[in-house]
């Protein structure tokens, strides 16, 4: 490979990027424009869930258990109910997402040791809500429940009753379980991805229809050198991409970033290769500007949205699209910044993935500089 007619390429390529505002739009702008978006819009906190009451007992006890569900940073009450109807309606027009109802013998069944059974109604529709709403309301109960166990107990004589089991929770790495830890990781990894793709599907596809390809076809340009001379400009801007989105989820989302920012880049490099590689070869593949966009499209956003667990759960897919998800280097990519961002581990860790992000970026550029030639030829 000779350097200088790589370098010959990669100006000729920085020049067209210059003088093209789209180019840099999409790479610059576009990129800043999702992170926010999704960053904001994207989150999985479900806080402040709107809740209808239906006191029927009316009495300090119930009182108290509506205290317990108002005062908790889960639930707003936003409904008090005078019967099924009203709950019905307010479920229905979505103004609450769910329902407390107290029955009118609630007190007289905690005065005399029995089970006070209460009913909490949920709008289903919703179900990732419905699930949080639920859980949120049993820690409430049981939580409300406890202490009147133990204030009972106490006014018998009878000391704080023993629980057989007592669970201390500890969450690691995400104290506070805020989605935005690692949706802001995640979002990166498929952000760079797409916009990676579309850039350089475009280039070759471009020559071909506006006629400049057999010019560089006559030079005595190789193939390889055709493909590391594009792909250089590009590179720079995916890095600087990488920069940006790093320092937006610092200053802007204010994620933790525990661990090394020099792997943090070498790996987002390794994986940039990859990814402006697959968009090159699509574009050698497609020769139509139009037709390489969306096929980027398709072949990026919707896989490494959906397939590489920055959504959802690789474990919980069925074994078919599991097995295919290893095709999709986002994963490993994603996989990579949570592990850096989050748990703050090293290259020792993460030596798995980043050998197949490499095993990938070197495959698809083998397959580029192949077909690249191939249609030379």
């Amino acid at each position: 490979m000779n350097l200088a007619r790589v370098a010959a390429v990669a100006r000729k390529e920085f020049l067209h990027v210059r003088r093209d505002p789209r180019s840099l739009g999409m790479a610059i702008a576009i990129p800043m424009l999702l992170l926010l978006l999704f960053g904001y819009a994207l989150t999985l906190d479900v806080d402040k869930v709107p809740l209808a009451v239906w006191d029927q007992s009316r009495t300090p006890e119930s009182r108290d258990l509506v205290a317990r569900f108002a005062g908790s940073r889960y639930f707003d009450v936003r409904l008090r109910a005078e019967g099924y109807p009203d709950i019905e309606r307010a479920i229905a027009s979505r103004e609450v997402i769910g329902a407390l109802v107290v029955p009118r013998d609630f007190a007289a069944r905690i005065a005399t040791g029995l089970e006070a059974p209460v009913q909490f109604f949920v709008d289903g529709s919703d179900s990732n809500t419905a699930t949080f709403a639920l859980g949120y309301a049993e820690t409430v109960a049981r939580s409300w429940s406890r202490e009147v166990v133990v204030r009972q107990a106490g006014l018998s004589g009878a000391g704080r009753p023993a629980e057989p089991l007592e669970v201390r929770p500890r969450v690691w790495f995400n104290e506070d379980l805020e989605s935005k830890n690692y949706i802001v990781p995640g979002l990166i990894a498929v952000i760079m991805m797409v916009i990676a793709a579309l850039l350089t599907s475009l280039t070759v596809a471009r020559e071909w229809e506006q006629g400049t390809m057999e010019q560089l076809i006559a030079t005595p340009v190789r193939p390889s050198e055709i493909v590391a001379g594009k792909l250089v400009p590009y590179f720079v801007l995916g890095m600087l991409d990488v920069f940006i989105a790093v320092a937006m989820g610092e200053l802007l989302f204010r994620v933790p970033l525990r661990g090394s920012v020099a792997l943090l880049f070498l790996l987002s490099a390794v994986f940039l290769v990859g990814a402006l590689s697959m968009g090159m070869l699509i574009s050698i593949m497609a020769r139509s500007q139009l037709l390489a966009t969306q096929l980027a499209m398709v072949l990026t956003f919707l896989p490494s949205f959906l397939l590489s667990g920055f959504m959802y759960a690789i474990a919980n897919m069925p074994a078919p699209i599991r097995a295919a998800s290893h095709v999709i280097p986002a994963r490993y990519f994603v996989s990579i910044l949570k592990g850096i961002y989050l748990k703050g581990v090293g290259l020792p860790v993460l030596a798995g993935e980043a050998a197949l992000l490499s095993a990938f970026g070197a495959a698809v550029v083998l397959l580029a500089t192949r077909k690249l030639r191939k249609t030379l030829g």
